[in-house]
């Protein structure tokens, strides 16, 4: 399964990479100023969005505290 992550080169957006890649999802990450800007960041996600987002296959599943708390909900830690 495929995780992408909306990251701005955070250490929040890393450890969501690196918990991403320890359960075993193929991660790619989307960062500020290269793949987006900001305007189209709050455009897909709203104006109160924080950095990272993140989709889990086609669902987008927010923060990474609402990622983590959706991974564990589903036994996707090993």
């Amino acid at each position: 399964m495929q995780a992408l992550v909306y990251s701005n080169g955070s250490q929040e957006s890393d450890r969501a990479k690196m918990v991403l890649e320890s359960c075993g999802q193929d991660v790619r990450e989307y960062l500020l100023g290269t793949d987006f800007n900001e305007k189209q960041f709050k455009a897909e996600f709203g104006s109160e969005a924080e950095y990272p987002q993140i989709s889990i296959g086609l669902d987008h599943r927010g923060t990474l505290k609402e990622s983590l708390k959706y991974m564990s909900d589903n036994g996707m830690f090993l």
